[in-house]
């Protein structure tokens, strides 16, 4: 017998957002940073080695001011060989984020409007977010910085899935990092990683069989 899905978990940057990659390409080639260089540093950061303290993580966590990140940051790409003005960089490179996806907002309205409980888990480096149609978006809103947490850790998971009031195995987690979405799975959601609108619709229209805010979505 199926399990029956009453929560849906999203992710934001990438997945309410245009992607977080086409984003940080337009701030690559309106800053005159190389591209090289970028994903140089946030690579070592985003996945650094074992026992070496990351400033992304500890961001996203907030333990980090984003002033002393983008300071942090700045000299790290210096170091590169590309220099940037630290004020302001987080929201410099984040700028195209501002823009919601209608289709995928569209879609998350919808599904609370069935009456499925949604929720947002996103990982942030300090940045601001445009709430204003977050109260009739979520029933519950987890942001790293603000609970001391992150993907893919499972604490954070387990405390969205506490503010919605709904167990693991009830639930679908969207988000487009593959590692993220596996963490998620690890701990009994369902994971859905988002590449595209038709393709998330989809597959959440066989996680909620019948639901009539999928179809709608589509239209």
């Amino acid at each position: 017998m199926a399990r029956v899905m009453r929560g849906l978990i999203v992710d934001w940057g990438g997945v309410l957002t245009p992607p977080v990659h086409v984003a940080i390409s337009r701030w690559v080639a309106a800053s005159g940073v190389d591209h090289d260089h970028y994903l140089s540093v946030v690579r070592r950061w985003v996945q650094p080695e074992p026992g070496v303290d990351s400033p992304v993580h500890r961001l996203e966590r907030g333990e980090m001011s984003i002033e002393v990140f983008e300071r942090a940051l700045a000299e790290a790409l210096a170091q590169e060989g590309s220099r940037v003005e630290a004020e302001g960089l987080v929201s410099q490179m984040f700028a195209d984020l501002a823009i919601y996806e209608d289709s995928m907002t569209s879609l998350v309205s919808r599904a609370r409007a069935a009456g499925v409980r949604t929720a947002l888990l996103s990982n942030s480096w300090g940045n601001d977010y445009d709430r204003s149609d977050w109260d009739d978006m979520f029933d519950a809103v987890v942001i790293s910085g603000e609970v001391g947490m992150r993907k893919p850790e499972p604490g954070i998971f387990a405390l969205t899935l506490e503010r919605i009031g709904l167990a693991a195995g009830e639930c679908v987690f969207v988000d487009d990092l593959p590692h993220n979405v596996s963490a998620a799975v690890e701990v009994g959601l369902t994971g859905v990683v988002h590449r595209s609108f038709a393709q998330t619709a989809a597959e959440l229209e066989e996680h909620f069989p019948g639901a009539v805010w999928v179809h709608q979505s589509r239209r």
